[in-house]
């Protein structure tokens, strides 16, 4: 044992097992690049000497912390919550904790949270970007500050950075086309903001199903509205008394959903007999409403894990990356009560 005024180092450690002092920082972080053989000798020789880490050293050592900043729109959203413990199972295998943030929506909240977690030295970021973002100079801030940067769920074309999204397009177009095959013909879509990017391919989607099946695009049909079960609500009521009455509606999200629903069981209309419902996210929830929700299934923990590696890979020494990867994710439509048969 070193004396207490003699405090045993890494560098120490790094001496005895002839290893370089970043092998032993890694090592002590659970680094996946190091193997289990070089962990558990490090870990041995640093119970033997009685290391205790010095975790303030070592942040200014490497000009970072050991965490992962997490910025989201809700965490009560089921998608955000999947993704979350997707990215935290990732991240802590790898040696890393995360600190979450969530905007609500707020594009200024979300400058603030990203200049904090800047701050803050976190390892790198990863981010679904606020509905009312239009300018991202804040995230091209963190870009040229070196810091790995992510973006997850909600696409942002002005940002050249790796992605991971499910695939938009195709999941509205089956969903608009299975509501086309059940014999739905004046099917209505309840968007998201226009200027959040996955709304619109959604939207490209449906517009795509209907084409195909021949049926005309009726805009009175198509309602942009924030993310919330009033707006919707709003929206339907305001479908429901348009010139041509919808038979489906297709909703960009699960609580848009259950707002039409709402809406719809208030204008003493039946769900599917009158009007067919689908929701996108596949919450838990959608067990418990009568009717049942139909609604696209999205794949949040893969998402979360698959953004945490791509976050992981850039932290590597000598990473160089020309055209950041873009992971594109298959959808599942899973059918309840909601859809007619």
């Amino acid at each position: 044992m070193n004396p207490k005024n003699n405090p045993p180092t890494m560098q120490e450690i790094a001496k005895r097992l002839g290893v370089s002092l970043s092998t032993v920082s890694r090592a002590l972080k659970n680094h996946p690049r190091i193997s289990e053989k070089t962990k558990q000798e490090v870990l041995k020789i640093a119970k033997e000497i009685e290391y205790e880490p010095n975790q303030l050293a070592l942040s200014l050592l490497n000009k970072r912390i050991n965490a992962i900043g997490v910025v989201v729109p809700q965490i009560k959203y089921h998608l955000y919550a999947s993704a979350i413990s997707g990215i935290e199972k990732a991240a802590n295998e790898a040696g890393f904790n995360i600190m979450i943030c969530q905007t609500n929506e707020l594009f200024e909240r979300e400058v603030s949270i990203v200049k904090e977690l800047i701050a803050s030295r976190v390892a790198g970021l990863i981010v679904s970007v606020a509905s009312e973002s239009r300018d991202f100079a804040h995230l091209e801030q963190v870009l040229r500050k070196g810091i790995p940067l992510v973006l997850f769920n909600r696409d942002c074309e002005q940002l050249k950075v790796p992605k991971v999204v499910i695939d938009n397009y195709t999941a509205a177009f089956q969903a608009t086309e299975k509501l086309i095959e059940s014999g739905c013909e004046n099917i209505a879509f309840l968007a998201g903001p226009p200027q959040v990017q996955i709304s619109n391919k959604r939207l490209t989607g449906y517009k795509s199903a209907l084409r195909k099946h021949h049926l005309q695009i009726d805009y009175d049909l198509i309602i942009h509205c924030e993310f919330s079960q009033e707006n919707a609500a709003n929206a339907t009521l305001k479908l429901l008394r348009s010139r041509q009455q919808p038979d489906a509606i297709l909703a960009f999200s699960d609580q848009m959903a259950i707002g039409a629903m709402l809406s719809v069981k208030e204008a003493g209309l039946k769900i599917p007999e009158d009007i067919s419902i689908i929701g996108f996210n596949n919450e838990p929830v959608d067990l418990l409403l009568e009717p049942k929700l139909s609604s696209v299934d999205q794949p949040g923990f893969e998402m979360g894990q698959i953004a945490t590696q791509l976050l992981l890979n850039q932290l590597e020494e000598n990473y160089e990356e020309l055209n950041p990867p873009k992971k594109v994710l298959a959808t599942k439509l899973v059918v309840r009560e909601s859809l007619r048969f």
